[in-house]
């Protein structure tokens, strides 16, 4: 084996390592609350008319996530360790793949596991890694798709651009706020090519644009299968796309107000997070709030900022890349046509913005010095902190909630 080789294959056997260690986190307790929480009471149920395949249920979302459920039920029993089995996956391979993008960016080890460490301490992977819930294997392929089409773009290589467009057919086939990517995954290609044609000699612009839609479209449709064997309105080949049509209608409907809404600016202020649960279960009383860790959050925002400061003295696309991805992943959600928005749609966003903060420490490390550890402190001190309400620990009484609520929009 050569240098070279030895230098590529030791970022993959961290990344196999980080995995295998975030899902021995993200499975303790896993069964802990023993009962459905939040959205589980939607995605349950269609994840059981899957298995016996007896009519579509929650029709408004695609099937992948859902199929995915459903297939951890079908090995390890409708119980809550088979509901949530397969999202301790989606969120390891969720930490794996900020490790890599991190690593592609910076081609540097050491601020890949700090952005794995902050990935991990930043509360939204664990939470969701937790939970029966679509958004955690969205993120999952997205992330890899990010890092596949990433890598592809620098390096050249149709393979792993193909790999790519495969996962965000995946991601898309979990939840449509996926499909914006493979429209910027297109214009970010485009624009890299014309900078640089010699990166891809052997494939032109609409040979690759195609790769991606046509991987990716194909990908999402397939997912569908399943629904073709329904006992009850079975999807036909006629009848599928008005199946996407219909999905969109109820994706678009004006919604009831809710109590945990909010707007898509408040969301990386922390201004209004979600209680999953919060109610006497399994002999306690307990809790899950679904809240970013404020200094990974909040520091964060100043890392875009920084990042976007330095790319402007510099022009250094490492510097551009994480902070337009995370400008971008929050931006969509002030134009898709939602009536209401939650907090648990910037969880794509919170995950990048790991990635962010990292790379504007990497640029800013002479600087910082000694700072990077005393923040790194503070990120852990915080996920101490709030732990009981991460990970639904028993509470003392029901006013237990006042200690984790810093602000009356938090209640």
């Amino acid at each position: 084996m050569t240098r070279g080789e030895r230098q590529q294959g030791t970022p993959r056997l961290l990344a196999l390592g980080i995995a295998v260690f975030s899902w021995l986190i993200f499975v303790f307790r896993l069964s802990v609350p023993a009962k459905p929480v939040f959205d589980e009471v939607h995605y349950l149920p269609a994840a059981r008319a899957l298995l016996t395949l007896s009519e579509p249920t929650n029709i408004e979302h695609p099937l992948l996530a859902k199929e995915l459920i459903a297939a951890g039920i079908h090995l390890f029993g409708d119980v809550p360790y088979g509901w949530r089995v397969a999202s301790t996956l989606a969120g390891s391979a969720t930490v794996a793949g900020v490790f890599a993008l991190t690593h592609l960016l910076t081609r540097r080890t050491r601020p890949a596991l700090l952005a794995t460490i902050f990935a991990l301490l930043g509360f939204t992977i664990y939470i969701q890694a937790r939970i029966a819930m679509l958004d955690t294997f969205m993120v999952a392929f997205l992330i890899w798709g990010i890092v596949l089409l990433s890598s592809a773009i620098r390096d050249g290589s149709v393979a792993r651009w193909s790999a790519g467009s495969v996962l965000m057919g995946l991601a898309t086939a979990c939840k449509w706020a996926a499909a914006p990517y493979v429209a910027a995954a297109a214009v970010t290609f485009v624009l890299m090519r014309r900078e640089r044609p010699q990166r891809w000699p052997g494939l032109g612009t609409v040979p690759a644009l195609a790769l991606l839609g046509g991987l990716s479209v194909v990908t999402y449709f397939l997912t569908f299968a399943p629904a073709f064997f329904y006992a009850n309105d079975a999807l036909t080949f006629h009848t599928l796309p008005h199946f996407q049509w219909d999905m969109y209608l109820r994706q678009t409907q004006k919604l009831p107000p809710h109590t945990y809404q909010s707007n898509w600016w408040t969301w990386p202020l922390l201004i209004r997070p979600i209680w999953y649960l919060y109610e006497p279960v399994d002999g306690a009383q307990r809790g899950i709030l679904l809240l970013g860790n404020p200094a990974v959050m909040w520091g964060g925002l100043v890392a875009v900022v920084a990042c976007y400061q330095a790319w402007v003295r510099t022009g250094a696309a490492r510097l551009l890349a994480p902070a337009a991805l995370w400008t971008f992943s929050l931006a969509i959600f002030a134009v898709i046509p939602k009536s209401l928005g939650f907090y648990y749609y910037y969880y794509p966003s919170s995950v990048l913005l790991c990635v962010v903060l990292v790379v504007a420490i990497d640029h800013h490390r002479a600087a910082l010095g000694r700072w990077v550890e005393l923040f790194l402190l503070l990120v852990f001190a915080l996920w101490l902190y709030f732990l009981p309400v991460l990970s639904a620990q028993a509470l003392a009484n029901p006013a237990a909630f006042h200690r984790f609520t810093w602000f009356n929009s938090w209640v």
